[in-house]
């Protein structure tokens, strides 16, 4: 398939389709927050983001930026042929528990030594997450994890049709 037409970008505006493959991390000069079950759960200065053509960055913040008890680690794994080997957490806030909605990469491949320790979370899962004073929107899907400020634009894999991308 294809490669789609990438949505026009103004001023302060990234196209994920100049993203790279393979996927770079880079720090996060913005303040990134998560809220579940009306608490606010994680909080830090400290994410950073992995940026991966035709998708939304995902977000890593440090595990020790989540208050105690909002990551209960969770059985199951996935592979990442950049990255390496994926565990998971469900994650707690108040009352709500929302079953294998967060993961991390605890001995990351070459490269990405930087995920380690660093946790990220499907958007879509949360009350609300955001990076500076902005909610972010979840990527389309469950499969991917990436969260999409004004200042990103698409169009994004895991929209309808974007299968063969």
């Amino acid at each position: 398939m294809r490669r789609p037409q990438p949505d026009p970008i103004g001023p302060g505006e990234e196209s994920v389709w100049d993203y790279p493959r393979p996927p770079k991390v880079e720090q996060v000069p913005e303040r990134v927050t998560i809220r579940l079950g009306g608490m606010q759960i994680a909080d830090t200065t400290d994410a950073v983001r992995v940026l991966e053509t035709s998708h939304p960055p995902v977000y890593y913040l440090p595990i020790g930026s989540f208050v105690d008890g909002a990551l209960i680690p969770a059985e199951g794994s996935s592979f990442c042929e950049f990255k390496g080997e994926a565990a998971y957490f469900d994650v707690r806030g108040g009352e709500r528990v929302v079953r294998a909605a967060a993961w991390t990469y605890p001995h990351p491949a070459r490269g990405f030594e930087s995920l380690a320790g660093r946790v990220a979370v499907y958007a879509a899962e949360m009350d609300a997450c955001t990076v500076g004073d902005e909610q972010v929107t979840p990527q389309p899907g469950r499969f991917y994890g990436g969260w999409i400020t004004s200042r990103i634009r698409g169009p994004f894999k895991g929209e309808p049709g974007s299968m063969g991308w």
